[in-house]
């Protein structure tokens, strides 16, 4: 994403007399880098995307630093920072017309990446840094942030601001730079929308451990995997299991359906031998899987497949590419 000056404009706050803000320089850094981290889950939020809210986050210090004179008050960084953040990608979102026609589209999500927990924990809990982004498990879950993507950015701005960060009406309508009446006219339009497929705005925003389910489905698809038993696979899925392959846009539903796919993965006609190793991201379990395939001496990244547990079975399967193994710290091989 290049430097662009489009956008609503961003300064929060008018220039001192003087000419200089709170935001000069060597201030800046110290001001702006304690913000980098939830800058970047709100980014990801809205553009749905770990490497596309990376360069988002890049033009909005690039952004905040070519104004950084504007910014007299150091207690208003924040909400600064965020309203050139929300501009930039609402620039991108335009920029791409991209948007999804409903939420049970993710097949059709073909720009949809996985987020690493490790990089979640490194934001402060609300007791150790009271301004820091709250991140709940719901507001981050692959459904979660499929949804959003069906919202036009403003109202996918809004939305964010007041029923995930539960800014107060007056701040949000400032991030966009609108009225309060505008804003929450934009706010009553995504909530109709997304009626029934988020989670209601709540005040306990704690991210809890993976659940007993979680963790047994999670270790008994890893070792079935392993095992090349597919029986064991197919057994602990879902009747009404849902498999998508992002970016490619592929979707099957539904057991009879996927069996087969399962078989063939881990069957006796199989490519190779599989080392999965659990993992996590979106607050969701994980496993990232390596392939042998014959003839290999080594074990090479191959996919994420990202679980979504309901009643003691698996019910949905996101897989992604090998792009993210990087960022969640995995080596090309085992």
């Amino acid at each position: 994403m290049s430097a662009r000056s489009g956008g609503a404009a961003e300064p929060a706050v008018a220039p001192r007399p003087d000419g200089a803000g709170a935001g000069t320089s060597p201030d800046f850094g110290r001001l702006t880098e304690p913000h980098r981290r939830e800058l970047h889950v709100h980014c990801y939020r809205m553009l749905a995307s770990f490497h596309e809210a990376e360069d988002a986050v890049q033009e909005t210090f690039l952004r905040a630093w070519r104004g950084r004179e504007s910014l007299v008050d150091s207690a208003g960084v924040r909400p600064w920072l965020y309203r050139i953040a929300t501009n930039v990608c609402v620039d991108a979102i335009r920029r791409t017309s991209r948007r999804l026609p409903t939420t049970d589209a993710t097949a059709e999500a073909s720009w949809l990446q996985p987020y690493p927990d490790h990089l979640l924990d490194e934001i402060a809990p609300a007791d150790e840094q009271p301004d820091a982004v709250a991140v709940a498990r719901e507001t981050i879950e692959l459904a979660f942030i499929v949804a959003l993507q069906v919202l036009p950015p403003r109202q996918r701005a809004v939305f964010i601001a007041r029923d995930v960060l539960g800014w107060p009406a007056g701040e949000a309508a400032a991030l966009l730079g609108t009225s309060v009446a505008a804003a929450n006219s934009a706010l009553q339009r995504a909530r109709t929308t997304l009626s029934g497929h988020v989670p209601a705005r709540r005040t306990d925003w704690a991210a809890p451990e993976l659940t007993a389910d979680e963790r047994r489905l999670l270790a008994e698809f890893i070792e079935a995997n392993e095992r090349c038993d597919a029986a064991a696979a197919i057994r602990i899925a879902a009747q009404d299991i849902r498999i998508t392959m992002p970016p490619d846009r592929l979707e099957f539903r539904g057991l009879e359906a996927i069996a087969p796919l399962i078989e063939r993965a881990v069957g006796p006609d199989r490519e190779g031998d599989w080392r999965l190793v659990p993992t996590a991201v979106n607050r969701m379990p994980a496993a990232a899987s390596y392939l042998r395939r014959p003839g290999d001496s080594v074990f090479r990244a191959f996919k994420i497949d990202v679980l979504r547990v309901a009643d003691g079975r698996i019910a949905e399967i996101t897989t992604f590419g090998t792009l993210l193994f990087p960022a969640l710290g995995l080596p090309p091989t085992r």
